[in-house]
């Protein structure tokens, strides 16, 4: 009975936590007492032992980060619902816009991948590549274990999505149409991303800039405008692109009324509208002259009056994507369209006097 006795003992810190035996292990006393001693100086040594252990687990996960257990549900800008791990770690963009953002926000800590197409700011391009965005590698996105993927829906595929969160890996959406829901984009991206304030703070800036020009432009009236995505065959933006309103930010407005988002148009219908400036995107302006000096030997180019007077706008193609740099092509359009307001004074700004003090 003492072996039994002694089994029980030793298997106690193991097994009785659950079970509650611990208390009747001592129901029967009949045990000589050096025996007994002996138990008792097994389950002390067990007991420190088990307190000692537990201590130290206490303090390792006191000072070990977050566990993977904590979540938060959001709704992205399509409408999903999304479990975000908290706190965001790891990053993949599957966007060059979102990348963009990313940076403009000083989250660039997080971004452990991104596209192939994903170029600004340089630092972008030496990120870890995950391929396209249309056709990204999941093995690759799953071996940088990203807390979350960024997608943007005008641009990355729904079937992507979707076999990303059949591997269990949450993916966020944007979704922006215009320059104020960039903006919101933004501030909601950083809340996602555990850093509202940087949210809070690009917006007030790209705010800021977004009046003051419109206070420029606030008696101009608004250029007719052609926004050349493709030349042959020629197609245009849609009214319900951020392109759209972006042109209309710069004090401009598209002649095209499409409810598609990249509409082609006939050279029928584009000689028909006559828009006063042709708008081309490129990084390489010299480039884009060659092109209008082609066009302008073209049928039916050579019918615009915009070809015949040069009166064409070239700006960075950051137009193309919803991120914080387009405001800045917004505003470089705007200075193309209507110079006058931009001007400078040509009186040199005086000094301000400097108050003399006491010798």
């Amino acid at each position: 009975m003492a072996r039994d006795s002694r089994a029980i003992f030793v298997s106690y810190p193991v097994a009785d936590k659950e079970s509650g035996s611990f208390h009747r292990a001592f129901v029967n006393l009949s045990y000589r007492v050096p025996t007994l001693l002996r138990h008792f100086a097994t389950v002390g040594i067990l007991f420190c032992a088990m307190l000692a252990f537990g201590l130290q687990t206490n303090a390792e996960q006191a000072n070990a980060p977050a566990t993977r257990g904590s979540f938060r549900t959001v709704s992205d800008e399509t409408g999903r619902t999304v479990r975000i791990p908290v706190p965001v770690r790891r990053v993949v963009s599957l966007a060059p816009s979102v990348t963009e953002s990313i940076y403009a926000l000083g989250l660039e800590n997080l971004l452990v991948g991104d596209t192939d197409y994903c170029d600004y700011p340089e630092a972008a391009t030496k990120i870890h590549k995950v391929g396209g965005a249309t056709n990204p590698s999941l093995e690759e996105i799953a071996q940088l274990r990203p807390d979350v993927v960024l997608v943007i829906k005008s641009l990355n595929r729904l079937e992507t999505v979707q076999q990303l969160e059949r591997l269990g890996i949450a993916t966020y959406s944007t979704d922006p149409h215009s320059l104020a829901e960039i903006r919101s984009s933004l501030r909601r991206l950083a809340d996602v991303l555990g850093n509202p304030a940087a949210g809070g703070a690009l917006d007030a800036e790209l705010q800021q800039k977004e009046e003051l020009l419109r206070q420029k432009l606030q008696a101009v009236q608004a250029t007719r405008v052609l926004f050349v995505v493709w030349t042959e065959p020629l197609i245009s933006v849609g009214k319900h692109t951020f392109i759209a309103d972006a042109l209309v930010h710069a004090g401009a407005n598209s002649v095209v009324d499409s409810s598609q988002d990249w509409p082609q148009i006939s050279l029928e219908e584009m000689v028909r509208l006559q828009p006063e400036f042709l708008v081309f995107a490129n990084n390489h302006s010299e480039s884009v002259v060659r092109d209008v000096e082609a066009l302008a030997k073209r049928p039916g180019w050579d019918l615009l009056d915009s070809v015949k007077r040069r009166k064409f706008a070239v700006i960075s193609d950051a137009v193309n994507r919803p991120a914080p740099r387009l405001f800045t092509a917004v505003e470089d359009l705007a200075r193309q369209l209507h110079p006058e307001v931009f001007a400078e004074s040509s009186v040199p700004a005086q000094p301000n006097p400097v108050p003399k003090g006491p010798n």
